[in-house]
This record gives structure tokens, sequence and C-alpha cells, in this order.
């Protein structure tokens, strides 16, 4: 394996058929893109940890799912702008595999922190005399980092079986950043086996917390319909949907793909990757806005820190 990395390399191309002239343009928007992402979700992480009265298990959760998409497009979106910027777009076998680990790794853990955050949402509205018992700060920091290692046993499968295909010498990725389908579709000989493997382990990480999500909304909804209380059903139509438009923006376009590789959908290149940057980086600029600056406590920090610099000012 050390001999054969040593000879393998991958070249990042991006958008193929877009005309060079647009290239500028393209790479300023991921610029653009990633550091919004970098303040919006810095700010929600220095404000929750910042912040005595906003470590509680809710923003603790929020805390977790931004440092993960932070730490996402960190890995990704800096090697992508300098393929437009500098041609630097090469990677070794090696550089690949680990950045292809850890995204698959972030990926699979927002799933799990969104999963951890129905759960709060459940037990705060069916259960709310009892919430604080129940959903501690202790329950929630050892959920979150049982949560961050499931994720990496998880996703050891996928560099492990990737591994042992063959690759050219220099492959073309038409990607944004080296994922097991993209590797998948550049190695040689039969690899439907493998595929279906990945395929598998992929439903079942992706399902198994959506079927959770969707069971803890059944439960609410019913806990509501009994209840017969319409100012409840405003208040769980305000705190759900946000959630539910998050997870529709995470859970739907990667099922999507993942089906459309197993069935060999044949997507343009482009549209395949304009449909990942949409469902990888969108959600990571949204999710600071849906759950933190939409949130009362937020708006009222933010508020306050604006205040006290005004007034030291």
């Amino acid at each position: 394996m050390a001999n054969y990395s040593q000879k393998v390399y991958f070249e990042l191309v991006g958008f193929s058929e877009v005309p060079e002239k647009y290239n500028l343009a393209i790479s300023f928007i991921m610029l653009i893109i990633y550091n919004a992402s970098l303040v919006a979700n810095g700010a929600v992480i220095l404000l929750i940890f910042g912040s005595h009265h906003l470590q509680q298990p809710m923003y603790i959760l929020i805390a977790n799912l931004a440092l993960s998409d932070l730490l996402f497009n960190t890995i990704t979106l800096p090697k992508f702008i300098a393929k437009y910027w500098f041609d630097a777009g090469r990677m070794s076998l090696l550089e690949c595999f680990l950045q292809m680990f850890l995204i698959h790794w972030l990926g699979i853990l927002d799933g799990f922190i969104l999963t951890l955050m129905g759960g709060d949402r459940c037990v705060a509205i069916c259960k709310p005399l009892r919430y604080s018992s129940i959903i501690t700060h202790r329950v929630t920091v050892v959920s979150c980092s049982v949560s961050w290692l499931l994720a990496a046993i998880s996703v050891i499968v996928n560099p492990t079986l990737i591994s042992q295909l063959p690759f050219p010498k220099q492959t073309k990725i038409y990607n944004c950043f080296c994922s097991s389908s993209t590797l998948m579709r550049s190695a040689y000989g039969d690899v439907n086996s493998t595929r279906q493997i990945l395929l598998i382990v992929a439903m079942n990480i992706l399902l198994i917390p959506l079927a959770t999500i969707l069971l803890s909304y059944i439960i609410i909804i019913k806990m509501i319909y009994f209840s017969g209380s319409s100012s409840n059903w405003q208040k769980v139509f305000y705190t759900c949907t946000t959630h539910l438009v998050v997870i529709s923006l995470y859970f739907i376009p990667r099922v999507f793909i993942y089906i459309a590789n197993y069935v060999k959908l044949i997507l343009h290149p482009d549209i395949n990757l304009l449909i990942l940057c949409l469902y990888s980086y969108f959600p990571h600029i949204a999710n600071p806005i849906i759950y933190c600056f939409r949130t009362e406590e937020i708006k009222n920090t933010i508020g306050n820190l604006l205040r006290r610099k005004i007034v030291f000012t």
C-alpha cells in the first residue's frame, strides 16, 4: 500500500464544462461561502461556550453542529479554492483518503447531532416539567462525545474497502473533494460488490437517524393533538418547522445521490457537483441562522455584547 500510494495522484477538476472565464467567479463564490460559514459558525461557538447562561443542553448540541460544519468546510473549501487560484488541486492517495474519512465522519456526525436535537425537542415539548431532570448537562455532553466517536467508527468501512481498489496513476476527480462515490467511479475493475456494501452502510447511517427523528415528531404531534390547545400548536410549529427544514436539506439530497450512484443514474458531472455543493455547504450557513439567530436568548446575548461595545467605545 505504501509503494502503491506513492504512485497514485488525484486531481480535483471541479466544474468540468464551465468556461474558464467563470473560474474566478466560482472561486469567489466558494470563498464567500467559506467566510460566511466561518463567521456564522465561529460566532455561534464563541457565544455558546463564552456565555455561561447559554451552556444549556440545546445550545451545546447547536455548538457541536456548528463545530462539525466549520471543520467540514475547512477541510474541503480551501483546497477547492486553491485549485482555481493556484492550480493546486493535486492530492496524493493518502491525502485524498484522509479527506474522504474526515468529510464522511463529519457528515455522519451532523446526522447524529440532528437526531439528538429531535430527541431534545421531543422531551422539551412532551415532558416540559421533567426536561431539566432528563436532559441534563452531563447527559448532553456524554451524548455528543459518543456521537463523535460513533461517527468515526461508522465511517471506517469507507476507506477500508476503497483502499483495496486499484486506481490509475493519475485520476481526475469531478468533484470539490474526495468522496467514496467519486473514487469508486475512478477505480479499475468491478466495484459492484463494494458499491453495494457502501450503499447498505450509508442507507443505515442515514435512514436510522431519520426514522428516529420522524418518530420524535410523530410523538410530538400526537401529544399536541390530544392536548387540543391552539397555542401549543403555534409553539410546536415555530419550534419544529425550522428543525424539519434543516433535516430536509441534510437527508433528502444525500439519499437521492446515494441511490442515483447505485442505480447508475447518469447525471452530468457539473449537475452532480452542484447538487453536492448545495446540500454540503448551504445548510452550514443556514444552520446558525435557523437555530440561533431566531432564538431570543442568542439575540439578547448579541444585543448585550453590542451595547457593551458601544458603551466602552
